[in-house]
């Protein structure tokens, strides 16, 4: 039962730790996609040690568990572990809290798509109510661009199976063609990347645990970094200024606020500024030998649970041969 301890504390460890060192630097505003991949990796290394000592402790509170974890492995492969005969209660305790902390995240994340499918079929219908289609549009497949008369500059995204690009009439006027290209590049590249997806898990493991660090700030970050992306894929396309002057026009009106109807994206248009000063005054890139070798360690980090969990397995095999 040593291994299963010893992932639970590298999960501590790495849900106290990763945050601190992620947010210790300023290289993730100048690679967002790059800093994704890393907090996906860190939150999978989190996960995986707790599925890990789950089947370990469930195993040594359980024969009927350890028949079917370790079915086709050698006997000498089974002592290895030091597993008791007899089963513990600590042990089985232990595996009861950590399958209910997994129920809870499925739970959790079950309840956060489905609040966003309710409050985005809710936002569906108050659109066609503000922009009704005219007759014979009614046998149309799917709007992916609605024009929306209002007298404030809005465009935002509403996600789904046949995602909906929203302008306003305002937004039309003030933006500029390549300032508008601009715009629908940003929220394809949200769609490209299925961002909402990323929002939904890191939503659901804040909401479920909200006293662990490394949820929190995955939370944060992905909002965060999800939009530096997204204006990433735009600039490249149609250039920084173009983009910086789109978010500019988009927000000029109401300060650092930004598309009050789109509740969604209200709490984070305080951003808008520093965006629009990181398109206008762009940091440099990392290096390609230090983003792959960012890479490389993150790819690496749900890897190590794995290593300690089987360890006492692979020296048993070596061992015999």
């Amino acid at each position: 039962m040593a291994i299963a301890l010893t992932l639970l504390v590298l999960a501590g460890l790495t849900a106290v730790g990763a945050p601190r060192l992620l947010n210790r630097g300023s290289w993730p505003l100048r690679e967002p996609v790059l800093a994704l991949w890393v907090w996906q990796c860190v939150v999978a290394a989190v996960l995986l040690c707790c599925v890990l000592a789950m089947a370990l402790s469930g195993s040594a509170a359980w024969g009927e568990v350890r028949g079917q974890l370790f079915a086709p492995a050698p006997s000498h492969v089974v002592e290895a572990y030091a597993l008791p005969a007899d089963g513990q209660r600590w042990a089985a305790s232990l595996a009861l809290v950590l399958a209910c902390g997994g129920l809870w995240t499925a739970v959790m994340l079950t309840r956060e798509v489905r609040e966003a499918r309710a409050l985005r079929r809710r936002r569906r219908v108050a659109l066609l109510a503000r922009a009704p289609r005219l007759p014979g549009e009614e046998t149309e497949p799917g709007d992916r661009l609605v024009v929306l008369e209002s007298p404030r500059s809005d465009a935002w995204l509403l996600p789904g199976p046949s995602p909906r690009l929203v302008i306003t009439t305002s937004a039309l006027r003030r933006l500029t063609s390549r300032q508008l290209d601009a715009v629908i590049a940003h929220e394809q590249g949200h769609v490209r990347a299925r961002h909402h997806w990323l929002l939904y898990c890191a939503g659901a493991l804040a909401r479920g645990f909200p006293g662990v660090p490394v949820f929190a700030a995955f939370q944060e970050q992905v909002h965060r970094l999800t939009e530096l992306a997204a204006d990433d894929a735009a600039s490249r396309r149609f250039g920084r200024v173009t983009t910086a002057l789109a978010l500019v026009g988009l927000n000029e009106d109401r300060g650092p606020v930004s598309c009050p109807d789109d509740p969604a994206a209200a709490p984070h248009g305080a951003e808008v500024p520093q965006r629009v000063s990181r398109l206008l005054t762009p940091a440099a890139r990392l290096a390609p030998a230090r983003r792959l070798r960012w890479t490389a360690a993150a790819a690496v980090l749900p890897v190590v649970p794995l290593l300690v969990a089987f360890a006492p397995g692979l020296s048993a095999l070596g061992g015999v041969r």
